[in-house]
């Protein structure tokens, strides 16, 4: 098989960058490259052409590959909904739920899934780049696992792991991830890369020298510190990932649910000159921003009365009244709504929702996704959507991106529309026009799209200037043959 597993000494270490800017690197060379993670964590997500929903790391890396993202790629993403329970989404389709008892235990069926889409792109691609989900190192759960060394030693993969030296302690992971495990594991470990390094290097050497002696394992290279790089992540450690605005003239409060999905949908507002975003449970902070976005959630009626609890819902009433600008997409749309029906997601019954916009909320056990066009004004938005609940307008409002608004406050159940930049850009100019902020759309500015694939290539260039590039290729089983 011609392969290659990049996994990491813990989540975010940086496995999914390393992915993505080796799948671009490979590509560069002439290369069939296909990314692959068999298991992803993550309630951010992201729906194929034919309606698939895939993990958006998965997605952002297939562009990077220049390819058309497929289920195949990520053939099972687990969707957390609450501590104990995760929706399953196999193949790109509803999977029903595993329970925590049935992590370790309870996924044959996941892993027999995993495996076949693992064939299905080794038999059509040169040179599969595998992204491994957590850490190798989780001994606890490796008699089930299918994404790691499990995967690994099935297909016989050779295994990179990546560790953050940001956070700290770098030598120390890599050593116990090498330390924790027994021989046959060990001896899929080909060797190490560190990640995100600041500094003179040459401090650092002396103790990679000792690691390399310690373990057997060669450094691939160490990666820099990249600077404004912030490609779309999984939700678990962080969301806000991008650098603080300079000269901000609008402040916009991202509310953080417990269970917040998609939160890549505020990204392209950080990309915005002059635009602060902040993600914050804080009601003050809400209360003073010029927008409160409420991102979509993966349990709406619990993080509904999360929300109350922290008094945020008192907040968003007297920013309605106040005319300050309120926007809710998807789960957060739902929480605006008068009631909510759900005996799906919480089996929660009816429930009161925020009241600010005059809709009904049903949660059906059929689920939509799918690729979605919406028009505000005189503009296309497009998007996609990843939802149970079915919205009625009960009462007078206006359209909004297929949802709808009253006065300063809307919701649309499109994902990824502040991604279009002329959507974006004339929404902000409303908002700053409602609040009185000074705030006006830069023309020079570049779009998100644009501003996305140079982060890409950025990864690329640092894939190619500072990692062992033909070594990596020679460890896949291919070496020389791609140059």
């Amino acid at each position: 098989m011609n392969g290659l597993l990049i996994a990491g000494t813990s989540s975010d270490a940086g496995k999914s960058l390393v992915v993505t800017g080796l799948c671009r690197a490979l590509v560069r060379r002439g290369i069939d490259v296909v990314p692959f993670k068999a298991q992803n964590m993550s309630n951010n997500s992201m729906v194929c052409a034919d309606g698939a929903e895939i993990g958006r790391a998965q997605y952002l890396q297939a562009r990077a590959a220049r390819l058309e993202p497929t289920s195949a790629m990520n053939p099972v993403l687990l969707k957390p909904g609450t501590d104990r329970r995760a929706f399953v989404v196999l193949r790109g389709r509803p999977g029903g739920t595993l329970e925590a008892g049935e992590y370790a235990t309870g996924r044959r069926h996941l892993a027999d899934a995993a495996y076949a889409a693992y064939d299905e792109l080794a038999a059509t691609h040169e040179l599969v780049v595998v992204e491994g989900a957590g850490s190798p190192a989780e001994i606890n759960l490796r008699g089930g696992d299918y994404v790691n060394l499990g995967l690994a030693g099935r297909y016989d993969l050779p295994v990179v792991v990546v560790g953050d030296i940001d956070r700290g302690g770098v030598l120390a992971a890599l050593f116990g991830t090498w330390a924790i495990l027994d021989d046959a594991d060990r001896a899929l470990l080909a060797g190490y890369v560190i990640n995100k390094f600041r500094g003179d290097q040459t401090i650092l050497d002396p103790g990679l020298a000792e690691l390399t002696r310690r373990t057997g394992l060669p450094c691939f290279g160490v990666l820099p510190w990249l600077e404004g790089v912030w490609l779309d992540g999984e939700d678990a450690l962080r969301v806000d990932r991008w650098a603080p605005a300079a000269n901000v003239s609008l402040t916009v409060a991202v509310v953080r649910f417990p269970r917040i999905s998609n939160s890549t949908d505020v990204d392209a507002l950080a990309h915005e000159p002059g635009v602060r975003v902040l993600v914050t449970t804080d009601p003050q902070a809400c209360q003073a921003a010029d927008l409160v976005v409420l991102p979509g959630s993966r349990s709406t009626v619990e993080d509904l009365q999360w929300l109350r609890s922290r008094g945020l819902d008192d907040v968003l009433t007297r920013r309605h009244a106040a005319g300050r600008p309120v926007l809710g997409i998807c789960g957060g749309f739902q929480m605006l709504a008068e009631s909510i029906h759900d005996h799906i997601e919480s089996d929660a019954g009816t429930v009161a929702g925020l009241g600010l916009l005059p809709v009904e909320v049903r949660f059906d056990a059929d689920k939509t996704t799918a690729l979605s066009t919406q028009i505000w004004g005189d503009l296309q938005v497009p998007g996609y959507e990843i939802h149970h609940g079915r919205h009625q307008v009960t009462g007078e409002a206006v359209s909004f991106l297929g949802g709808c608004s009253v006065g300063t406050s809307a919701g649309t159940m499109l994902h990824g529309c502040l991604e279009d930049d002329a959507f974006r850009r004339a929404y902000l100019a409303e908002v700053a026009a409602a609040t009185g902020s000074p705030w006006r759309p830069d023309p020079a500015a570049v779009g998100y799209a644009e501003a996305r694939e140079r982060m890409i290539d950025t990864l690329a260039d640092a894939v190619e200037t500072y990692l062992d590039l033909d070594a990596l290729l020679a460890l896949a089983g291919r070496g020389r043959a791609f140059q």
